[in-house]
């Protein structure tokens, strides 16, 4: 009796009414740790790699979808591979952030294996780059400004590669493909992987005579200053995406995006913990007595509390309202928690001691000596019992 196939919607672990963004990327959650290029030899993690991209290739097309919902599996009995073919099912942009590009054999897990056009356009690569800022500016947000090198279509060549009056000749390796089949024995008998020919670098042409300005590359490197935009409420190593502003696309691709890492400077005030601020406020002897109003600063500036008599030193208070705003809605903010930590006056002059010893016997506060039995003392337990 053939193995029940799981539920699609089960095997990528979304729900029945997940929108096409939910359904991508739970799959390319999936594809990236059981693809087989990451687990050699893994035959279990081969089949999971199979069964969601089956699912996947079902899902993420409308007119399946809807058969799969009204009728299930049966929707595509009567087929080899569950009645409908992968080839059909369009896998490039996935792979291509996951693995840089070509689909590592993808093909041949599952039999056929659909072709990939070299010079279709792609996205180009995706550049990184980090700005330092404040505490107080990643609270509430600020304007940065950075200074990259990016690269710039050749004005000699206009992005060609070729000298000025020369053209590109196809690659005779791979015949113009841009890329080379090349098979392999292994204990599974013969694996065959559809790799990058090195002879033209996957765009299936050959510059003879380069252009001078950019070397062939068909690129230059230009200063660029690029504004960036650090939303309130960042935390220490987020970054922030600008999207199209990486390096150039190939054949006509969009460039890539800048990926700004934020590095948030510490604070002598403040420590934080997630949306939440700590801080600690110092208070006199007689404000922790007697009560009274002090001064606490906050994200915001100072701010007016009533310290109740008879605080007792670490007392934590709670401001609501006061701590880091969110990212997603600067309106709503954690809250900050402050230490009410009692000072203990140093240097008295004599009429102060004088003073607080009078204070001290008011209260009953002084500490008794231990009594003494006829010029020596008697050793006693800590709960008054006397030691043997």
């Amino acid at each position: 009796m053939a193995e029940q196939k799981r539920d699609y919607y089960e095997v990528l672990g979304v729900d029945k009414s997940a929108n096409d963004a939910e359904i991508k990327r739970a799959y390319r959650k999936l594809a990236k740790k059981y693809h087989p290029d990451a687990n050699p030899g893994d035959k279990e993690a081969e089949a999971k790699f199979k069964e969601a991209s089956e699912a996947y290739a079902v899902l993420s097309d409308k007119d399946k979808r809807a058969k799969y919902d009204q009728f299930g599996h049966a929707a595509f009995d009567g087929g080899a591979g569950g009645g409908f073919d992968f080839n059909e099912a369009d896998f490039s942009d996935i792979f291509s952030d996951l693995f840089g590009g070509g689909f590592g054999g993808f093909g041949d897990i599952f039999g056929g294996g659909r072709s990939q056009n070299s010079n279709a356009p792609r996205k180009g690569a995706n550049v990184r780059a980090s700005v330092r800022i404040s505490f107080q500016e990643a609270v509430f947000g600020c304007e940065k400004e950075l200074e990259l090198y990016l690269k710039e279509e050749c004005p000699t060549c206009h992005g060609s590669g070729a000298k000025p009056g020369t053209q590109k000749t196809t690659c005779t390796r791979c015949g113009g493909k841009g890329r080379i089949v090349m098979q392999q024995q292994s204990f599974f008998g013969t694996v065959q992987n559809v790799t990058t020919c090195p002879e033209c670098g996957g765009s299936g042409q050959i510059i003879k005579e380069k252009c001078s300005s950019c070397g062939g590359s068909g690129f230059i490197s230009k200063k660029k200053h690029i504004a960036v935009s650090i939303p309130a409420g960042i935390d220490d190593g987020q970054s922030v995406r600008i999207r199209e502003k990486g390096e150039p696309g190939v054949n006509g691709g969009p460039r890539g995006d800048l990926l700004v890492e934020v590095r948030v400077s510490s604070s002598p005030d403040f420590e934080r913990h997630g949306f939440d601020v700590y801080s600690i406020a110092d208070i006199s002897f007689a404000q922790a007595a007697l009560g009274g109003e002090i001064l606490i600063k906050t994200l915001d500036g100072q701010v007016l509390y009533e310290v109740k008599a008879g605080t007792q030193p670490m007392t934590r208070i709670r401001l609501r309202g006061k701590g880091i705003p969110t990212i997603r809605n600067a309106n709503v903010r954690g809250d900050q928690y402050v230490d009410l930590r009692v000072k203990v006056p140093t240097g008295l002059s004599q009429e102060a001691k004088e003073k607080l010893r009078e204070f001290d016997q008011a209260t009953g506060d002084t500490l008794k000596k231990p009594e003494t039995d006829a010029g020596h003392a008697k050793k006693k337990g800590p709960f008054g019992r006397k030691k043997k």
